[in-house]
């Protein structure tokens, strides 16, 4: 049955969520009214989530470069020179909104899609992490959520075979209505064989890949991931797009295979906007032109229309352009791995893109227009009314802690600071056998292989962080805090960091205050990065994360990358044994606010984060480096999140299954117990070491504090004074307990 074509008027352009100046604009592109499908084109084209328009011209301000940079943002992944002929291509995407109406889809299809980003750069990918925030965990749905996206997560990566090793996962109010899911991968490929998503040579033919299409995802880019959740737009969601690891395993496979040989000009993967985002932005990279024949769209459904063919998301699908004449060879690739193959076009050299139908052009527009010069728009920006309400704290109307021992197991025991060992045993952490150190540290360590197995001595030290509420009472200095501590927890292991990729999740931009919050962070993103040396090589935008009117708190979250030569010489993150010295790097400040501990035992959110000394934080991350590199450090552990008598904790049982290690410590004196134990000031380090001595006056040497605290042993974390009066005096075993259980016990039901 043929289906009517809607009248394109301006009523179904503001339907497909273009403005009335954006409706003009498109009239004066063509000099006529759009066709149905070009419509489409435009509208998700010319969406927040494809174009970035409300963010384009603050990104431009960030860094991107750097002598080891190969490949900064504007592709699938960025790309980063680590030496003997490497790189290593990485990316962070958001799939929020897909995984809120349908957790396990929504989160395979997020771990399917960034995987594709990477292998379509010629890059095999080694590890993926998550970031991953939720509402309130006694809220059912929520834990239904959690278990859909955990669910989605494991069963993609563990079927296409590449590890999870690491991530974040945490709960607020502010989540409930619009959960993230932001999925990280990296991959390793030779340096002189990166691929580029551009459609060169004129009459080169444009070849479609992969799985079939199906009317999946229709819309999803330009009305699911770009506008708020509302009762007005509860029936617009599309249907959610549906994965299938297997295929994506076959199309990794025949992908890489191709590109060794010389078939391959350019490749794209099929995601957000599928065949129309993936066609224009390969032509206009290459300032060329593209024809292309739907009837050939390999298809899984009846009676589809080009204005779904053209519009699907369906999954596992890229789009390739290769050298005349090699067809053939390219064909019996893909279908030896039980693929389609389907030649649908050719590139041209007038910079259009035509499309035909059952013999009749249905679409035939300029590329640039709709891809590179997309609308960008530098909208107001305005100081939320109550922000300095926020950041506001009266810090002697606070009632101090009484029982700290209560207040460490109350931390340990909240979603946030609890194990998350309910989620990443889910996940298959050690497939391709290159996890050195597994979830549940400060960084995950990675082997790195070259293509054909050989082993090197390098091995990649991969973080992702964000504390939403310290973005969220300042967003400015909460995003250097996240760059800072991705930095120092890759450092952590004696890793050295590289360079950075970001998802940065805000509400709805057309609010002044939502915009003031996204260019604050970007602007904090920018200052920390240049100040750290890690330009920003690849990231992702994902606006409108509201749902009637309510927005999430700003969450601009950061994976950094560091490489760690050679593997071998790396500090762990728990106290490997008794007897070692413990040394405190770093100082202790008079901080309390956006606290843990503040929010949790009283109830406030509120007060100036801790603030962040960028260059402390690079002469405290190049300590580490040579501290480990040198044998002085057997574990580092940075004091974030619950303070140092969290980190303390988490030094003591994190390791091995069934090893704890206590310690006995003293601190300096002068500041309140709940400070002393529960703040949370940047910079600091718990290490370990048998030469303290030494470690003292190597820090110094380099301009970073440090002390000798202690040493481990025994069962029970003894905390005191200096010069006496115990703080803490806790059984290991006893808060092993209490946080293995966090989660566990509240997931039961």
């Amino acid at each position: 049955m043929v289906r009517p074509t809607p009248v394109v008027d301006l009523d179904l352009a503001r339907e497909h969520g273009l403005s009335d100046d954006e409706w003009e604009r498109i009239l004066g592109i063509l000099g006529r009214a759009p066709t149905f499908p070009e419509l489409g084109i435009f509208s998700v084209m010319w969406s927040e989530h494809c174009s970035y328009k409300s963010s384009r011209c603050h990104l431009k301000t960030l860094p991107t470069s750097a002598e080891h940079v190969l490949q900064g943002p504007g592709e699938n992944a960025g790309a980063v020179a680590i030496g003997d002929g490497l790189a290593v291509i990485f990316k962070i995407e958001s799939h929020n909104h897909p995984s809120f109406v349908e957790p396990r889809q929504g989160a395979a299809t997020g771990v399917g899609g960034i995987l594709r980003d990477i292998f379509t750069m010629g890059a095999r990918p080694i590890a993926s992490l998550d970031s991953l925030r939720f509402g309130p965990i006694e809220d059912p749905r929520h834990r239904h959520l959690l278990r859909g996206v955990v669910d989605g997560i494991g069963g993609y990566g563990n079927a296409v075979g590449v590890a999870t090793v690491g991530g974040e996962v945490s709960f607020h109010p502010c989540y409930r209505g619009n959960i993230l899911v932001n999925a990280f991968n990296v991959g390793i490929v030779e340096a002189d064989r990166i691929f580029l998503a551009k459609a060169g040579g004129v009459g080169n033919p444009v070849i479609y890949v992969g799985s079939k299409t199906g009317r999946d995802g229709i819309h999803g880019a330009s009305l699911l991931a770009s506008a708020e959740f509302d009762d007005p737009t509860e029936s617009k969601r599309p249907t959610v797009q549906v994965g299938d690891p297997f295929t994506e395993k076959c199309l990794i496979e025949a992908c890489l295979e191709a590109m060794r040989t010389d078939a391959i000009i350019g490749i794209q993967d099929m995601g957000a906007a599928g065949l129309t985002c993936s066609s224009f932005e390969m032509a206009s990279r290459a300032g060329t032109g593209i024809e292309m024949d739907l009837d050939r769209v390999p298809q899984r459904e009846r009676n589809m229309t080009p204005y779904e063919l053209l519009l699907s998301e369906s999954q596992e699908r890229m789009l390739l352009v290769a050298r005349a004449g090699e067809e053939g060879r390219v064909r019996e690739i893909f279908e030896r791995w039980d693929l389609d193959v389907a030649v649908v076009g050719r590139v041209t050299g007038d910079g259009r893109m035509k499309v035909r139908w059952h013999g009749e052009t249905v679409v035939d527009i300029p590329v640039d227009p709709v891809a590179e010069s997309a609308p960008m728009y530098d909208r107001p920006r305005r100081e939320p009314g109550d922000l300095r309400i926020r950041q506001r704290l009266e810090t002697t109307s606070i009632a101090p802690e009484d029982d700290p021992q209560a207040a460490l197991e109350a931390l340990l025991d909240s979603p946030n600071l609890g194990s998350k060992a309910w989620v990443y045993r889910q996940y298959d952490q050690l497939v391709q056998g290159n996890t050195v150190l597994a979830p549940g540290g400060d960084a995950a360590l990675v082997r790195i292989k070259r293509e054909d197995g050989t082993p090197t001595r390098k091995a990649l030290a991969l973080a992702v962080d964000c504390n939403s509420r310290w973005c969220w009472i300042d967003p400015y200095g909460g995003t250097i805090a996240a760059v800072a501590e991705a930095a120092r927890n890759v450092a952590c292991t004696g890793a050295r960091p590289l360079a950075v990729t970001n998802c940065l999740n805000f509400g709805n931009p057309e609010k002044p205050e939502i915009m003031w919050q996204l260019a604050e962070a970007i602007r904090g993103l920018g200052d920390a990065c240049r100040a750290l040396g890690t330009p920003v090589i690849s990231g992702n935008v994902s606006l409108y994360n509201e749902t009637a009117g309510q927005p999430i708190h700003p969450t601009p979250t950061i994976a950094m990358v560091g490489l760690l030569e050679p593997w071998e010489r790396f500090a762990v993150s728990h106290f490997p044994e008794a007897g070692l010295d413990v040394v405190l790097l770093g100082e202790t400040r008079d901080e309390i606010g956006g606290s843990e501990w503040l929010a949790l035992r009283r109830g406030i959110e509120a007060g100036l984060p801790p603030r962040v000394d960028l260059d402390a934080e690079l002469r405290l991350e190049r300590l580490l480096a040579d501290a480990v590199a040198r044998g002085l450090v057997r574990s580092a552990h940075d004091v974030s999140d619950g303070g140092f008598a969290v980190a303390l904790a988490e030094c003591s049982f994190t390791g091995p299954a069934g090893l704890c290690v206590g310690a006995r410590v003293e601190l300096p004196g002068g500041l309140r117990p709940e400070v002393v134990l529960f703040g949370e000031s940047t910079g600091r380090v718990i290490t370990t070491t048998r030469d303290p001595r030494a470690l003292v006056a190597l820090a110094r040497e380099l301009g970073v504090p440090a002390r000798r605290i202690g040493e481990t042993g025994g069962d029970s974390l003894h905390v005191e004074r200096e010069g006496g009066g115990e703080l803490l005096h806790a059984s290991v075993a006893a808060l092993r307990s209490v946080w293995s259980r966090a989660l566990p016990r509240r997931m039961e039901d």
